[in-house]
């Protein structure tokens, strides 16, 4: 249900924390970060190739140091409470032995928290483990962990022993993000990046070879409390927070209502908004928008946030948007697994956005129930877009998936490639056309993009945001959290284009699409020719193009 009518004065009223699986021990303290956007762009650092990583000493031979109680892996999830786990917590830290231990205090068991076990092979060197997602052995990628007892003088190096994936931008320049507290307190400084001798490389092989992840960094302050991240983090309680904000606003109000879609597993609301201008839907047509299904993938909070405070916003355009189309938003799919620091499964313990047209409502609650509410609406109304945001640790910049699955017309196929095309131009330092592909894989046959597409929603996107930056434009620097937001309102930008009732700019991407493609297959871009009868497989690379791997499963 609504919290209140359009128009209805506000109530005082409180979202409900949080509520985890019984099995997860959570500290009690309020972790919050403040935002902060770098007064310039934070550059690529150099890359080492794995020869230059320097040796590290194994983790038997080192102490362990952090080790939270796994979640013995072949169990499933039985039931979920606030606060986790009952009774009093555990330590897993080993206690200092006075102030002139310099070893440091580790902790994760906060939301989004992930570090299973912290190994000390040296004065100032660790060896991490990071917990899979809940109820399986895999998909090991999101970190995110507190350090306390700090030094600044000495060079730390830290080691992530189990990373999942093959292949990640860390081996291009990706460095990841500290935050200090101090920093924080002192001069309004927030998350940014860190890290020198960053490597990325094969560590044990065996039936699935894991990766180690290895940087070096100095602490800016003594005895300072530190966090580091593999993206901004964005939690549930971030999300709560800010839709606490909208619900209090009373202009907010009279365009835009929040309801609950569904509860996930543990019970936490799946939060849907609904965003028109007052007076009705009647010959609106809609746009759906989703993210974070994916819980590891942050960035497309970030994105999804820019484009929430555009579209509820004063300007001409958020104005002329509310009044054009009837805006279907569920900002966080998967609640769950963005609460418990999961890189990409929910508490099921499989990818969620594999298994739409195939998911029963008890298993994976979000997917089907956004399904159903599409079923519905086409039945009604045009859906004239879906968007679902994603992040992607393999390719920079930001880019889209489309579907052309072949045998349409040339102009239906190039249609498919109008909207990135726009978005590229839209965003010419962040978006990338040429990074965009539209072939519709069986493997994929699961996710949003392709079952809301099947479905008849002719224009379904996964925009992928890449957990790195940019190098496009002059380029070769990470995306801030300022540079994500941006995404969010150069979409609305891109949807006006795209529906503007003039042609011009239609017809100008149609044609741009036909010469690219032309190109692409070697043909003279004034030959003419129909792609009707091309594979949708000749007309791009063969490569999946989706951040899954064979190690996801």
């Amino acid at each position: 249900q609504p919290w209140r009518s359009p128009g209805e004065p506000q109530a005082p009223f409180s979202l409900p924390a949080p509520r985890w699986p019984v099995e997860c021990e959570v500290i009690q303290e309020t972790i919050e970060h403040i935002e902060w956007v770098p007064p310039k762009p934070e550059p690529f650092c150099p890359s080492m190739g794995p020869e230059q990583a320097l040796y590290t000493l194994g983790e038997e031979q080192g102490i362990v140091v952090y080790h939270s109680s796994p979640v013995l892996q072949g169990s499933c999830f039985t039931r979920a409470r606030v606060g986790g786990a009952p009774g009093p917590l555990s330590s897993p830290a080993a206690p200092l032995e006075g102030p002139q231990d310099t070893t440091l205090l580790f902790e994760s068991r906060f939301e989004s928290g992930n570090l299973q076990k912290a190994i000390k092979v040296g004065p100032y060197e660790y060896v991490l483990m990071l917990r899979p997602d809940l109820y399986t052995a895999k998909h090991t990628q999101w970190f995110y962990f507190r350090v306390q007892n700090t030094r600044q003088e000495p060079l730390y190096r830290f080691t992530i022993a189990n990373m999942a994936k093959p292949k990640s931008l860390y081996g291009q320049g990706l460095q990841p993000l500290l935050y200090s507290q101090r920093d924080a307190q002192s001069h309004g400084i927030g998350w940014h990046r860190v890290g020198t001798d960053v490597c990325y490389y094969r560590g044990s092989a065996g039936e699935r070879p894991l990766f180690r992840l290895s940087w070096t960094v100095r602490f800016p302050h003594d005895g300072d409390t530190c966090f580091f991240a593999a993206g901004y983090p964005y939690t549930y309680s971030d999300l709560r927070r800010y839709l606490r904000k909208l619900a209090a606003d009373p202009v907010c109000s009279q365009y835009c209502t929040v309801q609950v879609l569904c509860r996930s597993l543990a019970g936490n609301p799946v939060h849907l908004l609904t965003i028109t201008s007052p007076g009705g839907t009647a010959g609106k047509r809609v746009v759906v928008v989703s993210a974070r299904v994916h819980p590891g993938e942050s960035g497309g909070s970030w994105a999804m946030r820019g484009f929430l405070n555009f579209l509820l916003s004063a300007h001409a355009d958020a104005q002329l948007l509310r009044r054009l189309f009837v805006f279907k938003v569920v900002p966080m799919l998967n609640p769950d697994g963005v609460v418990v620091g999961n890189s990409r499964c929910s508490l099921a313990g499989r990818d969620p956005n594999r298994v739409y047209g195939m998911a029963l409502p008890g298993s994976f609650p979000g997917v089907w129930h956004l399904r159903a509410m599409v079923q519905r609406m086409l039945a009604e109304q045009e859906v004239v877009l879906y968007c679902d945001f994603h992040g992607h640790s393999r390719k920079n910049n930001v880019f889209m998936y489309g579907c052309d699955a072949g045998g349409h017309s040339t102009g239906t196929r190039l249609r498919q490639r109008v909207f990135p095309l726009m978005l590229s131009k839209n965003a010419p330092d962040k978006f990338s056309f040429s990074s965009c592909k539209f072939q519709v894989q069986k493997s994929k046959e699961g996710t949003g993009r392709v079952s809301m597409w099947r479905l008849g929603i002719s224009h379904s996107y996964t925009l992928e945001v890449a957990f790195s930056g940019s190098t496009l434009g002059g380029r070769s620097s990470h995306f801030s959290v300022g540079d994500l937001e941006s995404l969010g309102r150069l979409l609305c930008d891109t949807l006006l284009d795209f529906c503007d009732p003039a042609p011009a700019k239609l017809q100008q991407c149609l044609v741009e699409a036909d010469t690219l493609l032309q190109w692409q297959m070697g043909r003279e871009p004034s030959s003419g020719g129909s792609w009707s009868d091309v594979s949708p497989s000749e007309l791009e690379s063969s490569t999946s193009g989706s951040d899954s791997s064979v190690s996801d499963g």
